[in-house]
C-alpha cells in the first residue's frame, strides 16, 4: 500500500497550473463577460504560449471550449471543477486561520497549493472539525 501512495498524486483530477487557468477564466468570465487566451496570460503573468498550452490541455479533458471568435467558458464540468477547487480553498484557509492560527496571507497561499491536491472527504472532514472547533 505504501509503496502505491505516491502514484495518487499522478491520478489528481487537475494540477496547479490547470486549477490556476480554469480559476483565471472563472474570474474573468465573472467580471468582464469574456475571456480569452491573452487574457488568462495577463491575468496569470505569464506568457501567451504558456497559456494556450496549459488550455490546449484543458479543452482536451472537456473543461474548457474556445468559440469562432477565441472566446474561452467553462464546460459545465469546468464550472463545477471550478466550483470545487475555490469551495475547497475557502474550507482550507478557514481551517488554517481558525484551528491552526495561521496568518490569512499564509493561509491563502497553502490553500492555494493544496486545494486540487486534497479529497473532498478530507475536506469536508477538516471543515467539520474546524466549524466544531470555533462554535
Amino acid at each position: 500500500m505504501t509503496e502505491d501512495v505516491w502514484k495518487a498524486f499522478a491520478e489528481n483530477e487537475i494540477t496547479h497550473s490547470g486549477a490556476h487557468h480554469l480559476l483565471a477564466i472563472h474570474d474573468l468570465v465573472s467580471d468582464r463577460g469574456y475571456a480569452r487566451v491573452t487574457d488568462v496570460a495577463r491575468f496569470l503573468d505569464i506568457t501567451t504560449g504558456s497559456a494556450s498550452t496549459n488550455l490546449k490541455s484543458l479543452k482536451s479533458r472537456g473543461l474548457v471550449e474556445e468559440d469562432d471568435n477565441k472566446f474561452l467558458k467553462l464546460t459545465s464540468k469546468g464550472q463545477k471543477l471550478a466550483q470545487a477547487i475555490l469551495t475547497k480553498r475557502k474550507i482550507l484557509r478557514e481551517f488554517f486561520t481558525s484551528v491552526l492560527g495561521v496568518a490569512s496571507d499564509q493561509a491563502e497561499i497553502d490553500a492555494c497549493k493544496t486545494e486540487h491536491l486534497l479529497s473532498m472527504e478530507t475536506t469536508s472532514k477538516m471543515a467539520k472539525f474546524a466549524g466544531s472547533r470555533t462554535n
